[in-house]
């Protein structure tokens, strides 16, 4: 029963389309019967996240505005990966760019869907250790504020609610739960 789809689709057709991005709408027969529209935005990348830390128990935040939001926010290092790249060769390239940092043990700890209720997009979050300083390069349409602080500062940043990017606060909480469990 669980695996088993409740929805039926009756015609979809794509309604918008740029390079990151597409919106498809759906017209459907929901669960309960009735007739109904859905739209679904689909990525064309995945959700790559970083979570450095150095041999001092220390992470980078990245800070920027975000657009959508009309507002600034405090993240880990993050961006978009090609589908048709390894997410670990994405990774790299974010945390290189965005930071300058380079890493010699690379993790993944946890896969996320955000938004699941209007979107197909996948978060892939992985731990980097082993860290080595070098410049950062981050695209033209960035504009970033790095900071180097304590993990439990940044763990306590993502509990109080000022972080609030999901992928953020999900690596940091997972980062936290890995310290009181020995695994870091």
């Amino acid at each position: 029963m669980e695996n088993e789809n409740p929805w039926t689709t009756l015609e979809s057709r794509l309604v918008y389309e740029n390079n990151w991005i597409g919106l498809t709408e759906h017209q459907v027969i929901n669960p309960s019967g009735g007739k109904g529209i859905y739209g679904q935005v689909s990525f064309k990348n995945l959700a790559i996240g970083i979570l450095p830390v150095d041999d001092e128990m220390h992470t980078w935040l990245v800070g920027q505005y975000r657009y959508p939001l009309k507002a600034y926010s405090w993240e880990i290092p993050e961006g978009g990966g090609p589908l048709h790249l390894s997410p670990l060769d994405s990774a790299k390239r974010e945390l290189q760019e965005e930071t300058g940092l380079s890493a010699d043990s690379w993790t993944e700890i946890q896969r996320l869907h955000l938004s699941n209720s209007v979107t197909d997009e996948l978060a892939i979050v992985y731990l980097a250790r082993g860290l080595t300083q070098g410049q950062a390069a981050p695209e033209d349409t960035e504009e970033l504020v790095l900071r180097r602080l304590p993990l439990q500062e940044a763990c306590t940043m993502a509990e109080n609610g000022s972080i609030t990017d999901s992928i953020s606060v999900a690596a940091l909480l997972k980062a936290k739960i890995m310290i009181l469990e020995g695994k870091l």
